[in-house]
C-alpha cells in the first residue's frame, strides 16, 4: 500500500492547493472564512477526492477537472462533519484530534460556516472557472443536489440521530449509512461518468459501486469506534455504544461485522476488476480502505 499512499498524498495535495486558490478568491472581510478554512483545512486524506480520481482514470478523464470535482466533494464533506459534531447532533468535541469547529469558534459559528461550505461546493461546480460544457454542470449538480439533500446524507444524518436507542434491523441500518456516507461516494463515482458523457446504465453502475464503497467506508469507522484507539480515529472511540447508535457492530458483534465488511469489500472488488487493469488505484482506494487500523 505504500504506493497507493504516495498517490493518496499527491491527490491531497492537489485538492488542497485548487481549495487554496478558492479561498484566494474570497472576501477575507467575511467572519465566516476562518471558520471555514479551519473545517475543510482540516488535516483529512481527501479519501473522497481520490475515489473521484481513481474511477477518473478508468475513463482518462481529465486530471485538473476531476481534482476541480473533488474540492467540491470535500467542501460539502467538511460541512457535513462540522454539523454532525454539533451538540444537537453528535456532539463531539474533537475532530481529527483537534476542537470541533463549535468548540473552536461556537455554535452558531459552526452551522453557518458549514452552510458556507455546502453552498460554497456548488459554487464551485457551476463556475466559469470550470471548463465543462454547461450540461455537464447541469448533470453534476443535480446529482450533487440528491446526494447531499433529504434523500441522501443529510436523510441519512437524520434517521442516524433518530435510531439511536432503539431496535433497527440490519435491513434499516444498512440502508441508512449508505444515505449517511454512501450518497457522497456514489457522487464521487457517478460524477466520472457524468463528466465523460456516458449513458445512464454507466452512471448506475458507477454510483452502485460508490455506494458499496461507502458502506463500506462507514462499517469500518465503527469498527474502528468500536474497538480502535482515540489516535487513530482522531476522537474519542467506543461512543456509538454509549449513545446508542444503530451500527452494524453494534447489533452483530464485532466478529460477525468484520467478516461483513470483507465479503462486501469482495464483492466491490468484483464489480470494479470487470474494468480491467486501469482500475487498479480504485481497486487499491477499496484495499485501504480494510486497511485502516481498527
Amino acid at each position: 500500500m505504500a504506493n497507493f499512499s504516495v498517490k493518496l498524498n499527491k491527490i491531497a495535495r492537489d485538492t488542497e492547493k485548487y481549495l487554496q486558490s478558492i479561498f484566494l478568491k474570497q472576501n477575507n472581510k467575511s467572519h465566516l472564512i476562518k471558520p471555514m478554512k479551519y473545517g475543510v483545512f482540516s488535516g483529512g486524506k481527501r479519501f473522497r477526492s481520490a475515489i473521484v480520481v481513481s474511477t477518473g482514470k478508468i475513463f482518462g478523464a481529465d486530471y485538473k477537472k476531476l481534482i476541480v470535482i473533488g474540492a467540491a466533494v470535500e467542501c460539502l464533506h467538511s460541512y457535513s462533519l462540522m454539523h454532525d459534531d454539533l451538540p444537537s447532533m453528535d456532539n463531539d468535541d474533537l475532530r481529527r484530534g483537534k476542537p470541533s469547529a463549535h468548540k473552536k469558534f461556537n455554535e452558531f459559528t459552526a452551522i453557518l460556516a458549514g452552510n458556507s461550505l455546502l453552498t460554497l461546493a456548488f459554487g464551485i461546480l457551476s463556475s466559469k472557472d470550470f471548463k465543462v460544457s454547461q450540461n455537464i454542470k447541469t448533470e453534476l449538480i443535480n446529482a450533487f443536489s440528491n446526494c447531499s439533500g433529504h434523500l441522501g446524507l443529510a436523510g441519512g444524518q437524520y434517521s442516524d440521530l433518530v435510531f439511536e436507542n432503539k431496535n433497527i434491523s440490519k435491513k434499516n441500518i444498512i440502508n441508512m449509512q449508505k444515505k449517511k456516507t454512501g450518497e457522497l461516494f456514489s457522487f464521487c463515482c457517478e460524477s466520472v461518468a457524468i463528466l465523460n458523457e456516458e449513458d445512464i446504465k454507466m452512471r448506475k453502475k458507477l454510483r452502485n459501486i460508490g455506494l458499496e464503497i461507502g458502506l463500506l467506508f462507514q462499517i469500518i469507522d465503527d469498527l474502528i469506534d468500536y474497538r480502535g484507539d482515540s489516535i487513530t480515529a482522531g476522537k474519542p472511540t467506543k461512543s456509538d455504544k454509549k449513545k446508542g447508535k444503530a451500527t452494524l457492530v453494534n447489533l452483530l458483534g464485532y466478529s460477525e461485522t468484520l467478516i461483513f465488511a470483507k465479503n462486501l469489500k469482495r464483492k466491490i472488488d468484483k464489480q470494479i476488476k470487470k474494468y480491467g487493469s486501469k482500475a487498479s488505484n480504485l481497486l487499491e482506494s477499496v484495499e485501504f480502505i480494510l486497511t485502516r487500523k481498527f
